[in-house]
């Protein structure tokens, strides 16, 4: 990728004469979509940001909330006042890693990892949980199995190794993944007004420093690398622009980082991810207004004859840049020695503009303002997409029940997060293979050492489903905002706030910047209703190969509050009634079921009142009579039940005929209860409850749909739902 001609006409008049080479460079990568985000940007204005939690919103490493008290945790966010927010905020942030996990699996989700923890700890936040969101080709592929093992092989490899658990998230097969999967992740963190720190420059004067593994070649051209359509050859002939990372460094700089927040040593910070020192640094600067003067030469390298270019441009893992005071350089520099980390004091915030010299030359000189927000929007056009017709299949209900509870979409994932060690932290209290995680946020004596007091129950959720959004793109973004939701409210908690990850293919074509369009703006109008500010997030354009552009994908990843850390489990306990709550939309647009078993259908209709109905749901999972609760998403009430169901418990249940059982429907909720009444009163004038049958200790699901009756033991529903464990393993 080289710099456009409008764009080097546009620079070369700001400046006055030509860029010079490291400064054509340096602005090609700035404003590119990947970092200027010049195709999204003026759609991003849909989301609602703002809330009594947000402390930082959008445009920061990542995002600040405050997380309610343990009293206030189960309280309506809009009926909250400041009172009820204690002096503990959270971080949440989330990046893609796509076109590197293609290139290179295992390094290009591994570095994903370690990105996003970087953006966590340049807050001043001890990062403590992860969740990925991952999308690949048809899983029959072994190209796409190949994909998929190095992708989870490279997340496992680098969280466990840092000692942050991976505790949520999904994962996707679609046909239109083939040449571009998508790495999704999404960190907590957890930190308070004392320990924040921002992106923002504070004063000129103070130092630049550069702290962790020194800079070599790796990952040149990174952010270019990322804003445009991945080529045939792109595994072999872009591997240089993958980075290469280094988790023990990590763990070393984490370590580190808090210790130098300990000691509020750091004014600002920004971590070195897409266009490395180049990137970080005039970001940095250009957000508080400030220059800065920079002496390329200083800077720790490991390999050598590297150039301006090189050393500006390179990203290199495992590198924070801080602003710190020049009284307090010699401190961070004895802290990094005594974690082994590289650590250079490579320039100064100043006044004037942002100033790189290399050899006694100056070879970047140019506003930082310029460089970090001048690139200009893009002004695209757009067609609307249009839902399909209906046009169901005649099917067998057992061969479609067992197709759809044996896809790899909705089969077991246990594969996957088996590989995660998800309880290191000792925060996790709900772990994965659950709708979502819970993680302990103490409350304390005062003591450090005193963790026995009362908390708060962070609950996360992390995901899409791209056949809704292939099918209804602005109907099916809704629809993955409320399903995630949902997650967290059947879990007992209150949807607090949330970050995406907006990925598409080339905006260039109309049609699919119609269809990313229509996400964004289905995303940002669920979130409003359920009043969950969208606090941050990614875009990820020029997802698009020689095998076609990937389906619009809209990742949600949202956190939510509970008092305490106890939830109902995914899992029957054979003593109770089973309630469904909410109606189904009456059809299968978007189903497991139709990709299994072909023909189309319109998107189901939503609820009209999400808030108050995950609310509701909310307050009933809380109940002592609540005994199991389950949402109904992802192949419909079938794939619920069968996850239900285990080899101590069954259930007898009866359906009323075979759209139901299919529908994919969010917002709705199956309740193991021992007070039915309770649930039908709490749900009065908000949602229908229907009556299924009873759990019992039967380990069998008896299932009736009109006339047919459908048994599975639970060893044939292991069977069924093991599919990627018995493919991979």
């Amino acid at each position: 990728m080289s710099l456009p001609e409008s764009d080097h006409q546009l620079i070369a008049g700001e400046l006055g004469r030509q860029p010079t080479p490291a400064e054509s460079t340096l602005f090609e990568n700035l404003w590119s979509e990947h970092c200027a985000y010049r195709s999204s940007r003026p759609l991003l204005s849909a989301f609602d940001s703002e809330g009594s939690q947000v402390v930082i919103g959008p445009g920061d490493d990542a995002a600040v909330v405050a997380v309610p008290t343990p009293e206030a945790a189960n309280k309506p966010v809009d009926e909250r006042t400041p009172d009820d927010y204690s002096d503990t905020y959270i971080t949440l942030g989330i990046e893609s890693h796509n076109h590197p996990s293609y290139v290179d699996p295992f390094d290009g989700a591994a570095t994903g990892v370690g990105g996003i923890v970087r953006d966590t700890m340049s807050m001043g936040a001890y990062p403590i949980a992860l969740a990925d969101s991952l999308y690949f080709g048809s899983f029959d592929r072994e190209h796409s199995q190949y994909l998929f093992e190095g992708v989870v092989e490279g997340i496992s490899n680098y969280g466990n190794s840092i000692g942050v658990p991976t505790v949520t998230g999904s994962v996707e097969f679609h046909e239109n993944y083939i040449g571009n999967p998508l790495v999704n992740v999404a960190c907590v963190g957890l930190t308070n007004d004392e320990r924040l720190v921002t992106a923002e420059a504070q004063s000129a004067g103070n130092k630049l420093v550069l702290v962790g593994n020194a800079t070599g070649r790796d990952g040149l051209g990174g952010a270019s690398f990322a804003s445009e359509d991945l080529a045939e050859d792109a595994e072999t002939e872009d591997r240089p622009a993958v980075q290469v990372g280094d988790p023990y460094a990590e763990k070393r700089l984490i370590e580190a980082n808090e210790q130098l927040v300990d000691e509020q040593l750091i004014k600002s910070a920004r971590d070195l991810g897409a266009a490395g020192l180049g990137g970080a640094s005039s970001e940095l600067v250009a957000k508080g207004g400030f220059g800065a003067a920079i002496d390329l030469n200083k800077v720790h390298q490991r390999e050598p004859n590297m150039n301006a270019l090189e050393i500006l441009l390179a990203e290199s893992q495992e590198r924070m840049c801080y602003e710190v005071a020049p009284e307090d350089t010699k401190r961070v520099a004895e802290i990094a020695e005594r974690f082994d980390l590289g650590c250079s004091v490579i320039g100064e915030v100043r006044e004037d503009n942002y100033v790189c010299t290399f050899d006694g030359e100056t070879v970047v000189d140019v506003d930082p303002e310029f460089l970090a927000e001048g690139a200009p929007m893009n002004d695209l056009d757009a067609i609307e997409p249009e839902q399909p017709p209906r046009e169901l299949p005649a099917f067998d209900l057992d061969e479609a029940f067992e197709a759809v509870v044996s896809s790899p979409n909705t089969a077991s994932k246990r594969w996957v997060y088996r590989q995660y060690d998800h309880e290191v932290g000792v925060r996790t209290a709900l772990k994965p293979g659950d709708d979502a995680a819970i993680m302990a946020i103490r409350e304390t004596s005062g003591d450090a050492n005193d963790t026995t007091g009362a908390g708060t129950g962070l609950a996360f959720s992390s995901g899409a489903i791209p056949n809704w959004t292939t099918a209804a793109p602005y109907e099916g973004a809704q629809a993955v905002a409320l399903e995630n939701a949902t997650n967290i409210a059947t879990k007992g908690a209150l949807p607090l706030t949330a970050v995406d990850c907006l990925n598409g293919g080339n905006p260039e074509k109309p049609d699919v910047y119609g269809g990313f369009k229509a996400i964004v703006d289905g995303l940002a109008d669920m979130c409003a209703a359920l009043s969950t500010p969208v606090v941050g997030g990614n875009v990820s354009l020029y997802n698009d190969s020689a095998t076609g552009p990937i389906p619009p994908t809209p990742t949600l990843a949202m956190v939510g509050t509970k008092a305490g850390y106890d939830a109902p489990p995914a899992a029957l306990s054979g003593e109770g009634d089973l309630l469904v709550v909410g109606a189904a939309g009456d059809a299968l647009g978007g189903s497991e079921l139709l990709a299994q078993q072909g023909g189309s259908d319109r998107f189901p209709g939503l609820p009209e009142n999400p808030r108050e109905l995950l609310e509701t749901i909310a307050a009933v999972a809380n109940y002592e009579s609540t005994l199991a609760t389950h949402d109904v998403s992802h192949g419909g009430l079938a794939v619920t039940l069968a996850e239900l169901i285990t080899e101590e418990t069954g259930a007898d249940v009866s359906v009323e005929g075979s759209v139901e059982l299919f529908d994919e429907t969010p917002g709705r909720v199956v309740i193991e209860t021992t007070d039915t009444e309770a649930v039908r009163e709490a749900f009065a004038g908000v949602a229908p409850v229907t009556s299924l049958g009873s759990a019992d200790d039967s380990g069998v699901l008896t299932l009736s749909v009109e006339s047919e009756v459908l048994e599975y033991d639970a060893e044939a529903i292991t069977a069924l739902r093991d599919v990627i464990v018995s493919t991979l393993e």
